[in-house]
């Protein structure tokens, strides 16, 4: 009964949607998703070309690492205070303002002279995507029922692991018939052209009235973190809302963790292929590409199977995070441990298919246990574990390990993470069923 209060939002409380509403919805879904496609292409074309920049710049490992882990490392750092501006300012005008940026920045990186230059440009562009993946899905959320989030949170950054996917297989061919410069321009003017189209379609107004809002977002609940109102008083309700939730805890690092994994695989992919299979950079962005392909089905798949298992049992949500981080890391350390070979990849793409899925447990489990009016900045703040704890070490702890033992031999103990990410979901599960129902209570549902 806990898990069907959260999935039907009061039933009978919550307005009736039409058919145009529902329409609008998907369109917003759409368009949120191409951005996030352009984010991530803007951010993994870097991989596609790493063999040519450590041609010409002479640069080890650790230095391509760091220029792919900056990025992460930015998100990270100012997700959550965009993201609370977002939520204050407003979502979809924040939106515009990012985009532009992290596209700028994007061609910014085609246009350096050093890696110096380089590096600072690969900044900016994670300061232009800090907070869009939060701010992107809490817009999302707020225009279709709570009993879809699992399945929307990993729909929607599944949009990453495609973009990803488009990113270093454009990225490689683009680089190879062209240069590794014309790559990085050709993603940021698609982003451009993304965002004009955006910035004519989803406006403040038409999301406040397809808005989609819980009992507690209509009772008033705890709207005022959202609104007006600064100092040591916000501060600390926010910090109450984010952070005293034991369940809120131990799935934000859970979750860093086992992205810890992904976005080191995601990384060193294209080079893994280029060394130790012996392709070309090209066919190596494209062979990688394929891999990231069968994580993004797997994200979203995953994602409609823990909505579908876990709408009368809250607990199974992090019961299926536990089984996809146990999942990804045995499959991975036997495959990286295989010969070169059609087999050993096919080991390692089942391995990738769960890697990331813990996307949609993650988002639904936080998403329920924080009012709506700051889903942003929850979002934000899981970002920020995420990013931390998994995107900016990921690769770069990945370059220095392969500058050490090689890099076959990074990726044979990276997997390992994914166990102590296992046990963190498993803290999580401990503690979600009592603190559901704390926050339900606390909210008047």
């Amino acid at each position: 009964m806990l898990e069907e209060n959260v999935a039907t939002l009061g039933g009978a409380d919550v307005p009736r949607r039409t058919s145009r509403s529902r329409a609008y919805a998907w369109m917003v879904f759409a368009v949120i998703f191409l951005l996030m496609l352009s984010d991530y292409m803007s951010r993994q074309v870097l991989n596609a070309v790493f063999p040519q920049l450590k041609l010409e710049w002479h640069l080890s490992d650790a230095q391509l690492g760091m220029l792919s882990g900056v990025v992460g490392l930015m998100v990270g750092l100012l997700a959550f205070p965009v993201a609370l501006v977002a939520d204050r300012w407003g979502r979809a005008r924040s939106v515009v303002l990012m985009a532009l940026f992290w596209s700028l920045a994007t061609v910014g990186c085609g246009l350096a002279e050093s890696y110096g230059h380089l590096l600072t440009a690969r900044l900016l562009v994670g300061v232009g995507e800090a907070g869009y993946g939060s701010v992107g899905l809490a817009i999302i959320l707020s225009v279709f029922p709570a009993s879809m989030r699992a399945t929307l949170t990993g729909a929607f950054t599944s949009a990453g692991m495609f973009g990803s996917v488009l990113g270093m297989a454009a990225g490689g061919v683009m680089a190879t018939r062209f240069g590794w410069r014309m790559a990085f321009i050709g993603m940021g003017l698609f982003g451009l052209a993304l965002v004009l189209f955006y910035a004519v379609t989803v406006t403040e107004a038409r999301l406040a009235r397809h808005a989609h809002r819980s009992p507690a977002d209509m009772a008033g609940g705890n709207s005022r973190l959202a609104g007006s109102g600064t100092g040591p008083g916000l501060a600390g309700r926010l910090f109450k809302a984010l952070f005293c939730t034991p369940t809120l805890i131990f799935t934000y690092v859970g979750s860093g963790l086992q992205l810890f994994t992904a976005y080191a695989i995601i990384a060193w992919m294209p080079s893994y292929l280029n060394r130790y299979h012996g392709l070309a950079p090209d066919k190596a962005a494209l062979s990688a590409a394929g891999l990231l392909i069968v994580s993004a089905v797997g994200m979203s798949l995953c994602g409609i199977l823990t909505d579908w298992l876990g709408h009368k049992s809250p607990e199974r949500k992090a019961t299926l995070a536990i089984i996809y981080c146990l999942g990804s890391c045995g499959l991975l350390l036997v495959g990286m441990r295989m010969p070169p070979s059609t087999a050993q990849l096919a080991v390692i793409a089942i391995g990738v298919f769960f890697a990331a899925g813990t996307w949609g447990p993650t988002g639904a489990m936080v998403a329920n246990l924080v009012n709506g009016s700051i889903h942003s900045t929850a979002m934000a703040t899981l970002t920020l574990a995420n990013n931390l704890i998994g995107a900016a070490p990921g690769p770069y702890l990945t370059g220095v390990l392969a500058d050490r033992i090689g890099l076959l031999g990074a990726l044979q103990y990276i997997p390992l993470i994914s166990l102590a990410a296992a046990l963190a979901y498993a803290l999580a599960k401990a503690n979600y069923v009592r603190d559901l129902r704390r926050f339900q209570e606390a909210e008047g549902w």
